[in-house]
Formats: C-alpha cells, sequence, structure tokens
C-alpha cells in the first residue's frame, strides 16, 4: 500500500460496491475545527489510477480539514466489477461518496475527466458542495471533439487485442513509466519509482482492464462545456501548460464559458497534466492560498 504516514484505508460499501477511501488518523493528527470543511481529493481516469495520485498533497491540510481520498470503483483498492462502470455511475457514485463520507458540503479537489463529472454534480446539487479546485477538467469530447477517432482508441476495441495492448503495454513497470512521461509529466526526472509502484499496483488488480480500457476506449467522454455555463459554485481551475492530453487552449476556452463561477484559471509552466504529482509541494500551496481567498476563506 502506499499510503503517506498518519492516514490508513477505510471502506464503505454503496450501491456500485465497496469503496476504498484514505482519511487521516485522529491519533496522528491534531483534531480539525469542528466546523472544518471537509477537502475531498478525487484521482482521474488513466491505467492504474488510483487515491494515490493525491498522496503527496493532501497531508499538507490535515491538520485544518478532515481529508478524504477515495479510489472509485474500478480502480485502486475498491471494488472492480467485471462490467465497465458508465458516466452515469460514476456520476452517482460522485454523489453518493459526497453523501455518505462528508458531514458538511466539501471543497472538492479533483483531476482531469473526474474534475469535468464533478462539475456536473455541482450542477446538480449545488448545495452539497462547498467549492471546487479543479485541475484540467476536460470531458475529452469537449467543443465538438471525437476522443472515437485516435488510433489507440480504434485498436482497443478489438476483442482479445485489448487484452493484449492492456496487459502487454499498460499494466507493466515499463508500460506505467512510459504512459506517465508521454502523458502526464513534462519532467520525465520527476517520474519516480514510487510513483510508477503504486500505480502498477493498481494497474493489476483483477479486472483492472475494464475500467481501464472503458477510459481510453472514450465510453466515458463528454462535452463539459454545457454544464459549465450552468456551474454556480465556485471554482478555482488550475492547468499545466504542457499538459498532452489537455491542451491549455481547451482550458481557456472552458474557462471563459463561465467567469462567475470560475473565480480563478491558474496556468502553471513548464508542468504537465498532473501538477498534484509532478510539483506537489508547489500544488499544495496554490490550493491553501485559494482556500483562504478566492474560495471564501476556507
Amino acid at each position: 500500500m502506499f499510503i503517506p504516514p498518519g492516514f490508513s484505508q477505510r471502506s464503505v460499501p454503496l450501491s456500485l460496491g465497496t469503496v476504498a477511501y484514505v482519511e487521516a488518523d485522529a491519533d496522528f493528527w491534531a483534531t480539525p475545527p469542528a466546523d472544518a470543511v471537509p477537502l475531498l481529493f478525487v484521482h482521474g481516469f488513466g491505467g492504474g489510477s488510483s487515491s494515490y495520485e493525491w498522496s503527496k498533497v493532501y497531508p499538507a491540510f490535515a491538520a485544518e480539514h478532515p481529508v478524504l481520498a477515495p479510489d472509485l470503483i474500478g480502480w485502486g483498492q475498491s471494488d472492480h466489477p467485471d462490467r465497465p462502470c458508465t458516466t452515469d455511475d460514476y456520476l452517482a457514485l460522485l454523489s453518493e461518496i459526497i453523501e455518505k463520507l462528508c458531514p458538511r458540503p466539501p471543497v472538492v479537489i479533483a483531476s482531469s475527466l473526474s474534475a469535468a463529472m464533478v462539475v456536473r454534480v455541482a450542477v446538480k446539487a449545488p448545495d452539497r458542495l462547498r467549492g471546487l479546485i479543479l485541475v484540467a477538467p476536460a470531458g475529452l469530447a469537449d467543443f465538438g471533439q471525437d476522443p472515437s477517432g485516435s488510433v489507440i482508441n480504434q485498436i482497443v476495441k478489438l476483442p482479445v487485442v485489448d487484452q493484449l495492448i492492456y496487459r502487454g503495454a499498460i499494466a507493466t513497470s515499463e508500460g506505467i513509466r512510459l504512459f506517465l512521461a508521454q502523458r502526464q509529466f513534462a519532467d520525465s526526472s520527476k517520474i519516480a519509482d514510487d510513483i510508477v509502484a503504486a500505480y502498477l499496483q493498481s494497474a493489476q488488480q483483477p479486472n483492472a482492464d475494464v475500467a481501464a480500457l472503458a477510459f481510453v476506449r472514450g465510453d466515458l467522454s463528454f462535452d463539459l462545456a454545457p454544464y459549465l455555463t450552468q456551474l454556480t459554485t465556485p471554482t478555482v481551475i488550475l492547468w499545466g501548460e504542457a499538459a498532452q492530453l489537455t491542451p491549455v487552449e481547451t482550458g481557456r476556452r472552458l474557462a471563459a464559458l463561465n467567469p462567475t463561477a470560475i473565480r480563478r484559471f491558474e496556468v502553471l509552466p513548464g508542468i504537465g497534466l498532473t501538477p498534484q504529482l509532478e510539483q506537489p509541494g508547489l500544488t499544495s500551496g496554490l490550493i491553501q492560498q485559494w482556500l483562504r481567498s478566492d474560495l471564501g476563506g476556507l
């Protein structure tokens, strides 16, 4: 397990299955104030994704806030159904996690496709969320983009071939490192062995290919733009300038759709898709700043 000191993994049965989540140990940290706003850290999608993605960031907040970091169904240590979850499944799951694990409306800190899904949750139930801090939120079919057109998308739709690709090119140490270097990091020297090991452990869980291949096929993609125009929850967006999967130009277009709710759009030069792993200290500092300013002095 790749869990920072002072945190433990727990689990909760939900409608889609049992969700594993990381929570601060009460005997390790000072108890946060009774009225402290919970922080819910939600990982993105991709081969080997899990709550580990935020493990270098959330310890910075455990003394002042209740901190929770779940593995979504099909990922990490949570249940892995033998059928792929749909976008609607994940929207319902996120809503249920918030309802079950957060006694007060949380600030949700999420990345990539999960961040786009959180926007939809906020649009549907704005009273259940205090704020959003989103890293490169994108539905991957934004502004009419067709995610089904890529070569890899077409290949993984082929029976048997998809399994060969997953086991031979995705769920291996070399495959994970290559994916991180090509898709998530601008500076590959920041890809430490513990990052590769954590992604690999998640990618090799039984049925882990089901959720991962659904993501690669584009089954979960949608156009975020119409939902962003309906957003009322105070939101901050962080975008790595060197993000490959979701270019910063897309981020600027999305942010411009709703300058009232989106209070800040911050671009990080020379950083890729996951600043929470590539530059966790910087990311933690920015989140702390935004909690105290743009999101109302939390």
